[in-house]
This record gives C-alpha cells, structure tokens and sequence, in this order.
C-alpha cells in the first residue's frame, strides 16, 4: 500500500514537471500564426537594364527626366534631386516650379552633375535609357539605378504607353491603385473634350514648331502629345500632316496647311524666324490664321504629354483655344 502510494506521487511529480516545461516552451515560442510576418525591407524593379534591388520604402529619389517628375508629383510624392533643361534656362520646369521649390538640382539629363547627386545620397535614381547610354555605371556606384523610357520604344498604335513608365514609379511606392486613379481622370477629362471637339464643323489642327531657322511640323502619332491631340481629342491631322515622324515644313510648302486651328509652340531662339512667316503671304492664307485660330502655346508641350499632370493642362489649354 505504502509502496503503491509513493508510486502514485512520483507519476504526479513527473506530470507536474512535464506541465510545466510545455508551459514555459509555450511562453519562448508563440503559436506561429501569431508570429508578425517580417518584410525583407528591399524590393526588386524590372527594368532596361535588368533587375535591381531598391529599398521597399523609398526616401529619397531623384529623377532625371521631366516625366518622371510628373510621375512622382502624380502620386503624391516629391523626388530628392531633378534634372534641369538647360535649353530652357537650366531651372525647374515652369509648370512645377511652385511643387519643386527647394529641391537640390543635379544637372541636365544629358549630363547630371554626380557630385550634387552624390551629395543628396539617393535611396534611388531613376532615368530615361538615353542617358544611361553614358553615365549609367558612373551612377550606379552612387546608388541604385532603374532605367526606364518607354519614349524610345515602338509602341505602334498604344495610345496608353506613356502611363507605363508612371504605373512603374507608382508600383515602388505602392501607389498603382493611386496612379490608375489619376490616369482615369486624364482621360475623362480628354473624353469630355472629344465629345465637344467633335461637334465642329471644323477640326483640322496642325501642330507646328518654330525653331531657329526652319518651321517643323509634328505627326499624327509616334508621341503622346501628338496621340493626345488626334487619338484622344479628336481633331483631324491636315493633308501634310505626316503619319510619325515630324518634319520640316519649307516657306512654299505653308501654303498647302489646311488648317482649322494651329498650335504654334515657339523655341526661345526662334523669334527672326517666326517675323519672317508672319511677313509671309503664304502663311496669311492659311486657314487657321484668317480665322484668327493659331494657338501660341509654351515650349514644354512634348515634355506634358508624357505625364498626367502635363496631359492635363495641355487639354485645358485645347479646351481655351477651341471657345476663344
């Protein structure tokens, strides 16, 4: 009996013990479902060069290209460095000039200034592929760098490539949804204005530029400035209106613009030029211009047709020219 009890509490003691290690096992290790999953803090971007490895929250961005400073201003965000144009003053764009006040200028994209670069420290830097063509390793060893621009790709008859390179900046914010949000309300807008654009009688438009000796003409697509104007708006391309690419329109030839309405964009350099197709007869006898349509606009249309923000104003500069 004796015996029989102390085996009874030897079995209870080493049930106690047993208890009690599972307990303290439980207590070091949670249940795993419990555990909060860890982010590897990087994320990886295809691009024209490859794949590369960013931090999954982004600080600090600079950006060499005007539409990729669209890009960031689209989803809310504003980059560490941009690029200037120097063509145009070597300053902030005009149209984003108030949203960049402030921010460091790292050169032209053609030939960024490393060391401001260097100085900002970049988290990332993302440019357009023409000037990875000579500087990309150079930036590369300053920090991570995506190349993208789908502005040299042939993209055939998609009206939409120019939200590509936008959706991408937006995906290393986690803002697609954001991104999707504002391309939506361009191309409202746009519809709203084709609706309204399609009850002329007269919608032919050229789209010519003033240089510093000699007069281009842009075509019907090959840019999204130019789909803009003749996909998403409507208007009709005139009879020398060329299918893709720009070209030179020759003092005689301006008589054969039969145009509606002319959106004139005029190069800085570029004011003898335009007194001499002023003076001219040929010019007077254009359509456009005895009807008092010719639209002067800025230099940075083929900058704004890449972004939201720019598509957005270049419509509500259309919307002004066609209820003058």
């Amino acid at each position: 009996m004796v015996r029989q009890r102390a085996t009874t509490m030897i079995l209870l003691a080493l049930l106690v013990l047993v208890l009690t290690a599972c307990s303290k096992a439980t207590e070091a290790t949670p249940p795993q479902q419990d555990t909060p999953v860890e982010e590897s803090g990087t994320q990886t971007i295809e691009h024209l060069k490859g794949t590369t490895v960013v931090p999954q929250k982004i600080e600090r961005m600079v950006v060499l290209s005007a539409a990729y400073i669209d890009h960031m201003l689209t989803i809310g965000e504003k980059p560490a460095g941009v690029n200037v144009e120097v063509r145009y003053g070597g300053d902030y764009l005009p149209y984003f000039a108030d949203q960049l006040a402030g921010i460091p200028t790292v050169g032209s994209a053609d030939s960024p200034n490393l060391e401001a670069i260097l100085q900002i420290d970049p988290d990332v830097i993302v440019i357009e592929s023409r000037t990875a063509e000579s500087t990309y390793d150079q930036l590369e060893k300053i920090a991570p760098t995506i190349v993208l621009g789908t502005e040299w790709l042939d993209f055939v008859d998609d009206t939409t490539y120019w939200t590509q390179d936008l959706l991408t900046i937006a995906g290393m914010y986690n803002k697609v949804d954001l991104a999707k949000e504002k391309i939506a309300e361009v191309e409202q807008q746009a519809k709203q204005l084709k609706a309204k654009i399609e009850q002329l009688d007269q919608k032919k438009l050229a789209y010519l530029r003033v240089r510093e000796k000699t007069l281009q003409i842009y075509a019907a697509k090959g840019h999204p400035t130019n789909t803009l104007l003749y996909h998403d708006l409507g208007f009709v391309p005139t009879t020398v209106t060329p299918a893709e690419q720009r070209e030179d329109l020759s003092m005689e030839k301006i008589a054969d613009v039969d145009a509606d309405f002319v959106v004139l964009e005029i190069d800085p350099n570029a004011d003898e030029y335009l007194n001499n197709i002023n003076a001219s007869s040929l010019w007077k006898g254009v359509p456009a211009v005895g009807a008092d349509q010719v639209y002067t606009t800025d230099s940075f249309w083929l900058f704004k047709g890449w972004g939201a923000i720019g598509r957005s104003e270049i419509i509500k500069e259309v919307e002004d020219m066609i209820n003058r």
